[in-house]
């Protein structure tokens, strides 16, 4: 039977490296508030006797933040780069699941415009439905935080993967070229 200790040793390297940069590029990219996306990204290798399998999990919103989100108007500049297939307004997601999100969003950041007259801050829920409606038209732009990482290790895999999966094999041949 066939040792993939080596195996093993790279896919979770890269699992490892995938998930350490994704958490990197949030905080880096000032993504990370509260702290729940960048916890909830997880990795995991699993190899078996006919499969090698790798699986990441994040929050849901993960995806959106990674991919970026077509905005309602389509002639804008936030959407002249490549996004990925979601856009607001496709009728899928949760209603009002934006205004809620940014409501809590400028809360937690203590975040309020100011009335351009007066002076005077804007309530947290002014300030959330000027920054919905923003986003509502442009979209979000796309951050990469995960899929770059994920490019990058994946482009040295296959060498690794190959060298790795055949110290696993040259140790078996060993094993049962001794055992004779």
């Amino acid at each position: 039977m066939l040792d993939r200790t080596e195996t093993n040793k790279v896919l979770s390297k890269f699992t490892k490296y995938v998930v350490s940069q994704s958490r990197a590029n949030l905080t880096r990219k000032n993504k990370n508030v509260k702290g729940k996306l960048y916890d909830s990204i997880k990795g995991e290798s699993v190899t078996s006797k006919n499969s090698i399998g790798i699986y990441f999990e994040m929050e849901d919103y993960g995806a959106y933040q990674d991919s970026g989100v077509k905005g309602k108007s389509s002639g804008n500049s936030l959407n002249t780069f490549k996004q990925g297939g979601f856009r607001f307004g496709s009728g899928t997601g949760e209603k009002g699941g934006l205004t809620k999100g940014i409501n809590q969003w400028v809360k937690d950041r203590r975040f309020q415009f100011k009335d351009r007259e007066n002076g005077k801050f804007l309530s947290y829920e002014q300030t959330a439905f000027i920054i919905t409606r923003s986003i509502w038209q442009k979209g979000i732009k796309p951050t990469r935080f995960f899929s770059k990482p994920f490019e990058v290790g994946f482009e040295r895999l296959p060498d690794e993967l190959v060298e790795a999966y055949g110290l696993d094999v040259e140790k078996l041949l060993k094993e049962t070229t001794f055992k004779k």
